[in-house]
């Protein structure tokens, strides 16, 4: 037994017992248990660090054999060539996150405007399947710090199958006139219930809300003071959090990506005026941008087929092309809830990823072109980022059970090293913002999707075609 192998086996005995108690928690996320919650939160974070360290162990002892794996790629032309094509992507995006960096530290949210200045505003909140959950939100919008004379609310129910209709009829007998609800009589799909509000709307500002958001009580007049500050904001996008991540897991994992998606990456993308997804949950839309392409959106269509999903990204994309600004509101925040299993996540990521793949393909046809009067370079280098992204999933996935087959281990300790490096960032972003203990949940949520999610992209291009929301059926019992 040579050396090597020796202080493998070594490594390999030391760290067998916490391998198996790194894994067994994470089970949780992936089947249902009668256990606590609560108490697999703490082993999970330990579990985490402790696949670190082991990935750290595995690449200290195969370091010499990453290198010769990296010098065996250059003497073939397709390694050499993957090679140069990954250290130009790893330059770019470097620069892509300096960029990023220096528009975030710009950014500033647009202070609210008075009260006399605030706009006739719509709120329009499409229901499916949400249960008592759309009268929570219809309630947290009626208590907004709003003048009450300029703020219109509608809520559609859209063929609901559950009790649905039951708690918008409540929430109507408690605010009165103040709302109308109205009843799809079979379910059509969100964009055409958001379709049907659009159309009996009054305001001048039409906002969505998702019917599982709860908005903070100064939401509203934050999120559409732009419009009167900016004349050419036509769209305004809301800052998002998670409300059901005081226990589960998952939902821990996602408040904290959703924090830096919001919170850094929306808003270096408003500084450039240019976000590129107004998420559904919490948006507002400038009536004349939203009448001016509400045909092309309603008829919209992907490979010959009706889309009905994606609508939120859609909408910021016909916007974004008739050259008009889109903004981000940090200080705008509502709070949805997410998945808190694994199958419920996995769906919604497939279904941001399919529409993600359409509407880069819908952006290329005009981001080249002179579709804005001031500068285009922000948005044409975001355009990039996301391109590159969806371009490079198979080659890189490829490389990777390419990696996985001939260097298991390999492949373990570097990938684990990646990890510790990268989540770095978001867990000092989360804590100085918000909770330095719950900033953890950064590394655990990027291994569950360096090795639980990595297929979705991949598998969002080749399903691009296919529709459906995917997360709103009742459960088989209900």
């Amino acid at each position: 037994m040579n050396s090597r192998q020796s202080t493998f086996k070594t490594s390999l005995s030391k760290y067998k017992h916490g391998i198996l108690n790194a894994i067994a928690p994470i089970k949780h996320i992936f089947f249902k248990t009668k256990t606590k919650q609560t108490s697999y939160n703490g082993m999970t974070l330990i579990a985490t660090f402790v696949l670190i360290s082991i990935g750290l162990c595995f690449f200290m002892t195969f370091h010499n054999d990453f290198e010769a794996f990296n010098a065996n790629r250059t003497k073939s032309l397709l390694g050499y060539t993957f090679l140069v094509i990954a250290s130009i992507l790893f330059v770019f995006k470097a620069f892509h996150f300096i960029y990023i960096t220096y528009n975030y530290i710009k950014y500033k949210p647009i202070a609210s405007v008075a009260d006399e200045a605030l706009p006739k505003c719509t709120v329009i909140v499409p229901a499916y399947n949400e249960g008592k959950h759309v009268w929570e939100t219809l309630i947290s919008l009626s208590e907004s710090k709003y003048p009450k004379h300029k703020l219109e609310l509608i809520a559609i129910d859209d063929g609901s199958k559950d009790d649905t209709w039951h708690w918008m009829q409540k929430a109507k007998k408690q605010l009165g006139d103040r709302l109308s609800i109205y009843q799809q009589p079979v379910n059509k799909g969100k964009r055409h219930a958001l379709y049907r509000g659009f159309n009996l709307a009054t305001g001048d500002i039409f906002i969505t809300v998702d019917s599982d958001s709860i908005v903070e009580k100064s939401t509203l007049r934050r999120l559409v003071s732009p419009f009167i500050e900016r004349p050419q904001c036509d769209a305004v996008a809301g800052n998002i959090r998670v409300s059901n991540a005081k226990k589960e897991m998952l939902p821990k994992m996602l408040d904290v990506s959703f924090v830096m998606s919001f919170e850094f990456v929306r808003s270096a993308e408003s500084t450039l005026n240019s976000v590129l997804c107004t998420p559904g949950a919490l948006a507002a839309y400038r009536k004349t941008a939203v009448l001016k392409c509400l045909p092309d959106w309603m008829n919209q269509t992907f490979m010959g087929q009706p889309s009905d999903i994606g609508e939120d990204r859609a909408m910021t994309n016909m916007i974004l092309k008739q050259g008009k600004h889109v903004l981000f509101q940090s200080n705008a925040i509502a709070y949805t809830t997410v998945p808190e299993k694994y199958t419920g996540l996995y769906k919604m990521f497939i279904r941001w990823g399919r529409s993600n793949v359409r509407e880069n393909i819908a952006m290329s046809k005009y981001v080249f072109t002179n579709f804005r009067k001031d500068s285009k370079l922000g948005s044409r280098l975001l355009f990039i980022g996301q391109s590159a992204h969806i371009i490079m999933s198979y080659p890189f996935m490829a490389f990777m059970l390419l990696f996985v087959l001939t260097h298991p281990l390999l492949f373990l300790g570097s990938t684990l090293l990646s990890i510790l490096i990268t989540s770095t960032f978001p867990f000092i972003f989360y804590a100085r913002r918000y909770s330095f203990k719950a900033s953890y949940w950064a590394y655990t949520y990027s291994i569950l999707y360096t090795f639980g999610l990595f297929w979705i992209t991949p598998y969002a291009i080749a399903t691009a075609n296919k529709s459906g929301w995917l997360t709103r059926d009742l459960a088989p019992n209900t």
